[in-house]
């Protein structure tokens, strides 16, 4: 019996020193989700997923889209009169009145923070006029992010044959919204005192899991629970969607864990980096340093490596002013692009100097002459 203790500590220490070496490896992850995607948002690799292309109804994540219309569309500084049809709208509700007046801003909040489906529709009525004309832009939005397999018939996510999307395409909305700097205050706050009213976030995992700032939580007895998430750390961004799943907090908390240990993203190169030269004609040097025009991160994970080559313009002459376009650096993982960066002329290339046509005509009457 002591034996066979010992043999398992020694399995166990073998194990955890693996695991300390190669975390990435050891590490794995699951869900209860019939969809699951996670999607690091700078690059949009999908680090994990399942079902992620199947159609299925999305519930009140929907609104991530009504929001972004509304601030690419709308002012929040707007007043928007409340309708008897918005206040009268059925599910979770910010508990608006028939003509009292607010602004697009305060509406957004009470979309975004507690779910409210009367605020989808006075969003949808202040900034187009009507709901059918406000979910005409959301399907254009859609159609312009790549969601190919996305439909929408509200803005606020009630069941209808309609309305659908993928765990994949919300991640690309979801990493769209979050690039939208107001979009991500409103969706990243806890709590807030607007319009006379006190909002509270229903995200649990702003204050359960470390770094989260964002995005939707979604509910309907035939939609099951439905959550898109964002959690940033040590500057990388990642964004989890789960549909049809009863336990969702957990599933992405899970998920992040697995995310940021198994594919930290890699800085390939710096905004600014001088990276390499290129050859000039009729300068006074030859060459001249590139610099990136952008700077390019792509999550790794243990093994991988990104490959990079330099498409370089052939006709780079003298004189060049600094900034001068240079070609792009093209990187790839295991032989697929992956990105490509703007190269420029990191200094100026001054022309040769040219000697004085007299001394040309000295030298050429000489040469003839011998």
């Amino acid at each position: 019996m002591q034996t066979r203790f010992k043999r398992f500590l020694t399995l166990l220490c073998a194990a955890v020193s693996l695991y300390s070496i190669f975390p990435c490896q050891a590490m794995a992850v699951s869900t209860s989700a019939t969809a699951t995607v996670l999607m690091d948002v700078d690059s949009g690799r999908v680090l994990y997923a399942r079902n992620e292309d199947a159609k299925m109804l999305i519930a009140s994540t929907t609104k991530i889209m009504t929001a972004l219309v509304a601030l690419e569309n709308g002012d929040l500084h707007q007043s928007v009169e409340v309708s008897a049809e918005a206040a009268g709208t059925e599910g979770s509700s910010m508990y608006l009145r028939a003509g009292e007046t607010l602004t697009l801003e305060t509406l957004l909040y009470g979309l975004m923070l507690c779910s409210g489906n009367d605020a989808a529709i006075a969003v949808a009525q202040g900034v187009c006029g009507s709901t059918e004309k406000f979910v005409k832009l959301m399907n254009r939005k859609a159609k312009e992010l790549g969601m190919t397999r996305t439909s929408f018939a509200n803005p606020n996510g009630l069941d209808d044959p309609a309305h659908y999307s993928t765990a994949r395409d919300m991640a690309v909305l979801a990493c769209a919204a979050m690039n939208n700097e107001t979009f991500a205050r409103i969706v990243s706050t806890r709590s807030v005192t607007v319009g006379g009213r006190t909002l509270t976030n229903h995200n649990k995992l702003l204050s359960g899991v470390e770094g989260c700032i964002g995005l939707k939580t979604g509910y309907t007895k035939a939609a099951g629970r439905t959550l898109v998430s964002c959690v940033r750390r040590n500057g990388q961004r990642l964004v989890a969607v789960t549909l049809q799943d009863g336990n969702d907090w957990a599933d992405h908390a899970a998920l992040y864990e697995y995310g940021f240990s198994a594919y930290p993203a890699h800085r390939a190169m710096t905004i600014g980096e001088t990276v390499g030269t290129a050859a000039v004609s009729g300068g006074l040097t030859t060459a001249v340093p590139l610099a990136a025009a952008q700077s390019f991160s792509w999550p790794l994970t243990a093994g991988e490596k990104l490959e990079v080559r330099f498409e370089l313009a052939q006709d780079l002459r003298a004189p060049l002013a600094a900034g001068t376009p240079a070609g792009q650096a093209v990187f790839s993982l295991d032989g697929q692009e992956v990105g490509r960066v703007d190269l420029l002329c990191a200094a100026a290339v001054l022309p040769a100097l040219q000697p004085p046509q007299s001394l040309l005509h000295r030298l050429h009457t000489a040469a003839a002459a011998e």
